[in-house]
């Protein structure tokens, strides 16, 4: 698990300071996993699953994929529920200022999206 969880933390480009914060420990003893000096708990486990959408079998056994695969409604839902947490203010603000726009405003913004959306395929 050492070596998957070192992978992982490279994966996401982040510190073993940052990748504790995301669930809850400390820098160091990310370190100690990663050195395989301690194995996490069930709870870090189950912890870095949650947070990063991580597939446990694999960061358990290395079977299957690294991501859980999630359809467009699943990563839509995760997307709302990480914003309703506070993970990104101005996105919020802007849906607020998006929900209090006239209607045909919304439709303006609309299609432009779409047109975007198209031209980056």
């Amino acid at each position: 698990m050492n070596e998957r969880l070192k992978e992982l933390r490279k994966e996401l480009n982040l510190t073993q300071q940052e990748l504790g914060q995301r669930v809850g420990v400390k820098g160091n003893t990310i370190a100690t996993y990663e050195a395989n000096i301690r194995t996490p708990s069930d709870a870090v486990v189950k912890s870095i699953c949650f947070e990063f959408r991580i597939n446990e079998e694999w960061f358990r056994t290395g079977e299957g994929e690294m991501f859980v695969l999630m359809t467009e409604d699943d990563e839509m839902l995760a997307f709302c529920a990480d914003l309703c947490n506070g993970s990104d203010p101005l996105i919020a603000k802007i849906i607020l200022y998006y929900a209090r726009l006239p209607e045909e405003d919304k439709a303006f913004l609309r299609k432009m999206i779409n047109d975007l959306c198209h031209l980056a395929k």
